[in-house]
């Protein structure tokens, strides 16, 4: 098919062609009015041996928390050529997913295996909306995908900041961050050092001895004879550590490896500057100590707000243990079953192969965003039940659904 032809047929897409390599990519818009498209059998057949050559180039590699990672061992791929390739594979996969018979097969595979879906009913996926990729880095994105009440949002705040703000959770995420951001500048200071790195490490190690001696108690401290309002030269303070974060940010803004870390950096000041007088010594005394511990929760639980970024930040620590926000490459939808008194939430994952660790290592990222959603659904109080589905795609594999946690997953074959 002429390419003036193709570009016709695709008016959600731009199509750009590489002169060289004839590649085919396709950057998805958001404008909701235009209708999709089906296209000619030749179209889905060229786009079909274009996806199983790039399955092939992508085996062990697949895009986990917005990076590129070999699922084999967990470790972080540094390839520009790679990610656009990752990306180019998935951007036409939600293309592919969209057309007919597609759609005809994931709907016998979910129909065949949940009672309470008609024949009769629209499977979920069939609009383009409902392919796009979203990043969830907000309470509020959550709470808008569920139609979450001003109200109710109050609400959700109040009981989230509750439980997130506690000292063990605000030090495990700080720690975290900053064992994560060394792991990177160190292994980047392996391959290309420079002085912004060299730095970088030289305040990372910095931070976590700060933190390490603030947070540990010294049995041979004489700190409970201290008279109380005395403050002891020793004595550290949250701003301490909201310079070293601001320090940070400044010796990597320029680093575009790093983007996702220093946003992190970023997101953490907010909190860190509203608790900066707060003293993080635990050698003032065990009831200092507790009362101070005590003011980091309440001054935080007052300022986070509901679309803070900080929050949820400490919300995925809370859940998962993970301080990266979440990527659903297939967004989905929410659907109302069984005359409105039940909802189902569906959303997806596209695999570059069907290899059991790529499996596996998709039904986990796709298992946190439906575990998020559904924890707010239920802290918001929403009306109705809600049942979670993850849908994962690939080639090569064998339609079929399983349960993980609780929840039901699918895996549908990417065919022709």
């Amino acid at each position: 098919m002429a390419m003036s032809s193709l570009r016709n047929r695709i008016p959600r897409a731009m199509i750009l062609t590489a002169k060289r390599s004839r590649v085919m990519r396709f950057y998805h818009c958001s404008d909701e009015e235009v209708q999709d498209e089906t296209f000619p059998c030749e179209w889905y057949e060229k786009a079909f041996s274009k996806l199983t050559k790039l399955s092939h180039l992508l085996k062990n590699v697949d895009l986990v928390d917005g990076k590129l990672v070999n699922v084999n061992d967990n470790s972080r791929v540094y390839d520009e050529s790679l990610e656009q390739k990752v990306s180019s594979f998935k951007s036409l996969a939600r293309t592919f997913i969209g057309c007919p018979s597609m759609q005809e097969m994931m709907k016998n595979n979910v129909v065949g295996t949940l009672v309470d879906v008609q024949c009769d009913q629209p499977v979920c996926f069939s609009k383009a909306s409902e392919r796009e990729s979203i990043t969830v880095d907000s309470l509020t994105k959550v709470s808008n995908f569920l139609n979450v009440s001003a109200q109710q949002r109050k609400l959700v705040r109040h009981s989230i900041c509750a439980q997130v703000t506690k000292y063990p959770i605000w030090t495990g995420t700080v720690e975290e961050i900053l064992n994560g951001l060394k792991s990177e500048i160190n292994f980047m200071h392996c391959r290309c050092p420079s002085k912004e790195i060299k730095m970088a490490q030289q305040i990372v190690t910095t931070c976590q001895k700060f933190l390490e001696n603030a947070t540990s108690y010294d049995p041979e401290s004489t700190s409970w004879m201290r008279l109380k309002g005395v403050d002891s030269p020793a004595s550290h303070k949250w701003e301490d550590v909201l310079e070293m974060f601001s320090d940070l940010i400044n010796c990597l803004s320029e680093e575009t490896k790093l983007t996702s870390e220093v946003k992190k950096l970023e997101v953490m000041k907010e909190g860190l500057h509203q608790i900066r007088d707060v003293f993080i010594d635990k050698n003032i005394g065990y009831k200092e100590t507790r009362h101070q511990e005590s003011l980091v929760h309440k001054k935080l639980s007052k300022t986070l707000g509901h679309s803070s970024r900080c929050v949820f930040t400490l919300l995925l620590y809370y859940l998962y243990g993970s301080i990266w926000d979440i990527e659903v490459e297939v967004c989905g939808g929410l659907y109302a079953i069984s005359r409105g008194d039940k909802f189902r939430l569906c959303m997806g994952k596209i695999l570059t192969s069907n290899e059991q660790n790529m499996v596996q290592s998709g039904v986990k990222q796709l298992s946190r965003a439906l575990g998020l959603f559904k924890f707010v659904w239920e802290t918001a109080g929403m009306k109705g039940d809600l049942e979670v589905e993850g849908h994962l795609w690939c080639i090569g594999a064998k339609n079929k659904s399983f349960t993980y946690r609780n929840n039901m997953f699918f895996l549908h074959s990417i065919s022709c």
